[in-house]
């Protein structure tokens, strides 16, 4: 068991997790994740750490509730327990002296990249992150980024608060006023493989990290297994970061895909028990 030491909202559906682990905060890098499992019949969910504290013995994640499991997860407070929690996982993010580098993060992908951006510019490089969101409220993470990044950029594609657009378009903006060496992108699919087709465009040096459907962690089960350059690898031992001018991003999507009848019929019947739980706190 494991224990939530903090516990609070930083976006809608988005809850950031402080949680006694002291092992997996001693050895942790930039770029790793961990799998856990809410109760003992629960399923495994990979997330990556975002930040780590080794003298408190804590690693910190960031849990968007959008399905059953996480949405679960994000009914835990401060005090609570999860019941298992394995880790690190994955490959560390390589860390060299690029240059100047622009690290994007899209919605809840913003706290798999803040880990990566610091790294980055602990080692020297010209650090610039843009954060993306639909609205203000979902942009996270903008004073964690802007105290050690050397530029900080916010899109939305409200326009209610910094450019209107999407990252790909501040992304663009810069690399046509910036020789920019390297792009990390982290975020949704469609996103990642946007800014996939723009850096190919400019032959500039591209990574993201990819979430598919995983089990183990350990490349056992073979269920994360993504096509990167023609090949089948497997993302929770061979990445989780990639090149992505070699991602096959349509067949990613689809593979993401395959059980999202199961996954909604799991959500509905979630949504259904949190609601007789309401109903008993309140005494009817």
């Amino acid at each position: 068991m494991f224990k939530i030491v903090e516990a609070s909202f930083v976006g809608p559906n988005v809850k950031k997790f402080e949680i006694e682990a002291p092992q997996i905060a001693k050895k942790r890098k930039a770029g790793q994740f961990v799998i856990l499992r809410v109760s003992d019949k629960g399923e495994r969910i990979p997330l990556t750490i975002a930040d780590s504290n080794t003298e408190k013995g804590t690693i910190t994640i960031m849990v968007q509730g959008v399905g059953k499991s996480t949405i679960e997860l994000n009914h835990k407070e401060k005090g609570d327990y999860i019941n298992d929690l394995v880790g690190p996982l994955g490959n560390p993010t390589h860390i060299e002296n690029f240059g100047k580098v622009v690290v994007v993060g899209g919605g809840v992908g913003t706290a798999i990249a803040y880990p990566v951006a610091k790294a980055l510019k602990e080692i020297g490089n010209y650090t610039i992150t843009i954060i993306g969101g639909r609205s203000k409220e979902y942009v996270i993470l903008e004073n964690e980024m802007r105290a050690f990044c050397d530029e900080v950029h916010i899109t939305t594609d409200d326009g209610s608060y910094g450019m209107k657009g999407f990252v790909t378009d501040k992304l663009k903006e810069l690399i046509e006023h910036n020789t920019i060496n390297f792009v990390l992108a982290i975020g949704p699919i469609s996103m990642m493989r946007n800014i996939a087709l723009l850096t190919k465009e400019y032959g500039i040096q591209t990574v993201v990290s990819l979430n598919p459907i995983m089990i183990d962690g350990t490349g056992m089960c073979g269920g994360c297994r993504v096509n990167v350059g023609g090949k089948t690898v497997f993302a929770c031992v061979d990445g989780p970061e990639f090149d992505a001018h070699l991602v096959d991003f349509d067949t990613l999507m689809k593979r993401n895909r395959q059980y999202i009848m199961y996954e909604q019929e799991a959500l509905h019947i979630c949504k259904l028990e949190q609601q007789i739980t309401d109903l008993r706190k309140s005494g009817v």
